[in-house]
């Protein structure tokens, strides 16, 4: 599926013939916006036939799981960059969960970060947009600059500014989203220990972890427009790219906040459990210990021993049951008055 859109001095034309790019180019103040989704093979021999791209950029362009990079040729250049998304879900939690929790801890998610590769060809007058599944910063974008008086603009330049602004805004609310549920799972970890807490950090730190070898790569393909002349920008809007490389040096410096949040989580866990075991533990000996001194006394009661002064005594049976019941007890406060129990 295509979408073809050609601008000349501020007026727009959509475009049907996919073999009429070439001459549209060379059209004097004409901008070409070519989105593919999911293209297929003739689509993607119109890339070499109309716009002369290298057959290796071609091949990293419509090929997933490429690494965030820029590519320079002749008179273009390749980018690949990615949009992500929040796609977790929500289920309740166990129905022992007390009924104090707050109530945003009360739904336990999955998280799961959905990330769409977005490969761009930006030359003097065009850009071409590829990915293999809706991204709907690129239809927002195409929406917002055919406005009349866009703040888009109708340089190429300016184009791609919004474009890769409108991706990278998008990862704060990513992070929003992942600080809340971060929020939600110290919630659970404190409120009450759960055994499943440990499966949903680690799960969170791999998503993290993904996330960053997204947006570090990204950064540094902004920081080589930076650094060098490109045929794409015209005389100041490269400032503009670098409020996007500010966008993603935060974004980094977040993802690496909330993975040191993440990792202070699991120590918290980890504290948890063990006293929770040394807890369960020291009840068990202190118990342990009464129910030792009750036996001492019963086995003693026990002996079958002919000469003992007790066994003819009709007391004798509720005196040794109160005597148990008198040394637990008096244990059972000396725990307390010491703070073992």
């Amino acid at each position: 599926m295509y979408t073809l859109h050609t601008c000349q001095s501020g007026v727009f034309c959509a475009v049907d013939r996919l073999d009429a790019i070439s001459e549209h180019l060379k059209e004097p103040g004409t901008v070409v916006w070519l989105d593919l989704e999911a293209p297929d093979e003739r689509e993607v021999a119109l890339l070499s036939q109309e716009f002369g791209f290298h057959p290796l950029a071609i091949e990293d362009a419509v090929r997933d799981h490429e690494r965030p990079k820029v590519d320079a040729y002749a008179d273009y250049y390749l980018f690949i960059f990615y949009a992500a998304s929040y796609s977790g879900t929500a289920h309740p939690l166990a129905p022992d969960f007390p009924q104090t929790v707050p109530k945003s801890a009360t739904t336990h998610h999955d998280p799961q970060i959905d990330l769409r590769q977005l490969s761009l060809f930006v030359g003097k007058n065009f850009i071409v947009t590829i990915h293999r599944r809706a991204i709907k910063q690129v239809s927002a974008t195409i929406a917002r600059w055919q406005i009349p008086g866009s703040p888009v603009g109708y340089t190429v330049g300016a184009m791609l500014h919004s474009l890769l602004d409108a991706i990278v805004d998008d990862y704060f609310t990513l992070m929003d989203q992942i600080v809340d549920w971060i929020e939600d799972l110290e919630d659970v970890i404190f409120s009450r220990f759960r055994q499943g807490a440990i499966e949903e950090i680690f799960s969170l730190k791999k998503d993290l972890l993904l996330l960053r070898r997204i947006v570090a790569p990204e950064r540094d393909v902004l920081n080589v427009l930076l650094r060098q002349e490109t045929r794409v920008f015209q005389t100041g809007e490269l400032i503009y790219m670098q409020d996007v490389y500010d966008h993603l040096l935060r974004v980094t410096d977040s993802v690496d906040t909330y993975r040191d949040l993440l990792s202070s989580a699991l120590d918290s866990y980890l504290s948890l459990q063990s006293n929770q075991l040394n807890r369960l533990v020291k009840t068990l000996t202190l118990s342990s210990i009464i129910l030792m001194a009750c036996s001492l006394i019963a086995g003693t009661y026990g002996m079958n021993f002919q000469q003992m002064p007790e066994l003819a005594w009709p007391w004798g049976y509720p005196f040794a049951l109160g005597l148990m019941l008198t040394t637990g007890s008096g244990l059972a406060l000396f725990f307390r008055s010491r703070k073992w129990w």
